[in-house]
């Protein structure tokens, strides 16, 4: 998300951030001119990028920042998360396992055994509950395998495709998604779960109406405070768009009412987000998996969709939502207006939707010049006050801050983004990300990277300003 006035525009250089997680299988090392290394399953050239995989996952480094590539090593396992949350289901009583109740922790030599008693309903228990503890956890990649042998026994059971579909959302395999959570609610059509699933798996494929219909059944089975939310979103996106037309790009989906912008500037729009798409690829290392969705508004139908506060100037959640009324072309602002929000994508993807906003914001304005250093009085002031926010509230969206008070927010997310970036090295950005991606909270997270966790790092952060500045 980004603000609509000049109090707050933004900063620098944007951080090269590389997944590597480890698990334990062969792999090849990618050795980095800068001395970072990358543990990938697969590499292989395409053009002046390298590309390689991760789990299911595609990145792209140039070739020219690569100094070789060693057969052996470990490779990671990636995902991203939604905006929209992916409700977790329960054991279904109408479930074929339900009745075989299997108590962990598994293990391998576990797995054997229960495969030697040769029932079907204990392996299948002993999966689902390993997939829902790797899910907890984070490892969805294994959560995925657990869960598809467990399906390749009981293909038909409504548990086990509510939980895959939960863990194939969350991986962002949308269209595979789809078609099992179709299947879940043919063979459990009361699941208010099967149907709230469905509901997200058609809302991530822009399939808005199809997606109000499936949260209306699920809410019709059982309320869900959550599940309303996302309708009335829906409903509003539905209302709105009612007319539109879509046109698309190598990485974008552009959805728009024809009246409200030209043919020229349209392409004009889809070709800067390609351009600024290629240059995160580059810098970031970050494939996305699927067509990102760009939505265009008129000013009121923007607020009206999104309930977004007047300081906003477009919104990223899980689509790029633009008000361009009156716009005939892209300008430098819209330019970067555009780069800042497709940042989010990637930040997202890089960290599975676990970023708290407060990282997600800074790194997304580090795709923008100028620094911080404007504010840094400012903030020494206010953090001398006692007036900063602490750094904990920012954890959390915006969207309900005062202009006063979210301009300060953005100040201060960029600031410290900054600080940890030039304190410990843009790695320590990377290690922040790749353990948010395992599942560690920000707190952890922090803890791996930089030693200190949110409270310290604001408290060393107010000393190095208040110290610098000389107040």
């Amino acid at each position: 998300m980004l603000l609509n006035f000049p109090a707050v525009s933004r900063l620098g250089f944007i951080c090269s951030i590389i997944i590597a997680l480890c698990c334990s299988c062969s792999a090849e090392t990618i050795h980095l001119k800068n001395g970072r290394k990358i543990l990938a399953d697969s590499v292989h050239p395409s053009g002046d990028r390298l590309e390689y995989t991760v789990g299911d996952d595609t990145y792209a480094i140039p070739r020219s920042s690569v100094e070789r590539i060693d057969t052996g090593g470990a490779p990671a396992s990636t995902g991203s998360g939604s905006k929209i949350d992916i409700p977790q289901p329960q054991i279904d009583t109408n479930s074929r396992i339900s009745g075989t109740t299997f108590v962990g922790p598994w293990t391998p030599k576990t797995l054997e055994q229960i495969e030697n008693t040769h029932d079907p309903l204990a392996l299948a228990s002993a999966l689902l509950y390993t997939a829902r503890e790797e899910q907890r956890k984070g490892k969805l990649n294994d959560a995925r395998e657990h869960l598809e042998r467990a399906l390749a026994i009981f293909p038909n059971d409504p548990t086990l495709l509510e939980h895959y579909v939960s863990v194939l959302l969350q991986s962002d395999r949308v269209s595979v998604a789809v078609n099992f959570a179709q299947q879940a609610c043919r063979e459990a059509p009361d699941s208010a779960e099967a149907h709230a699933l469905l509901g997200a798996a058609y809302y991530k494929a822009n399939r808005s109406k199809d997606a109000v219909l499936e949260w209306k059944k699920s809410l019709e089975l059982k309320d869900d405070p959550a599940i309303r939310a996302h309708l009335a979103r829906a409903e509003r996106e539905v209302s709105s768009e009612t007319n539109y037309r879509e046109q698309e790009s190598s990485h974008f989906t552009l959805r728009y009412e024809g009246k409200q912008s030209s043919d020229a500037f349209r392409r004009q729009l889809l070709d800067t987000l390609e351009h600024h798409y290629n240059e995160l690829v580059t810098e970031v290392g970050i494939l996305p998996r699927d067509l990102i969705a760009v939505v265009l508004y008129t000013n009121q139908a923007f607020f009206d969709v999104t309930h977004a506060p007047a300081w906003t100037a477009a919104l990223n959640d899980g689509k790029l939502r633009l008000p361009v009324e009156g716009m005939e072309s892209v300008s430098s602002e819209l330019s970067r207006v555009l780069k800042h929000e497709l940042a989010h994508s990637f930040v997202n993807q890089a960290a599975r939707g676990k970023c708290p906003v407060w990282l997600n914001e800074g790194i997304a304005q580090m795709v923008e010049p100028p620094s911080a250093d404007r504010y840094k009085l400012g903030l020494a002031r206010l953090f001398k006050e006692g007036q900063a926010a602490p750094l904990e509230s920012l954890n959390g969206t915006f969207m309900h801050f005062s202009d006063q008070r979210a301009a300060i927010a953005y100040a201060e997310s960029l600031a410290l983004t900054e600080y940890i970036r030039d304190t410990y090295g843009i790695s320590a950005l990377t290690t922040t990300l790749q353990r948010l991606n395992e599942g560690q909270s920000i707190n952890d997270a922090l803890r791996s990277a930089i030693h200190s966790n949110e409270q310290q790092l604001e408290q060393e952060f107010a000393d190095k300003l208040i110290r610098e500045s000389g107040i």
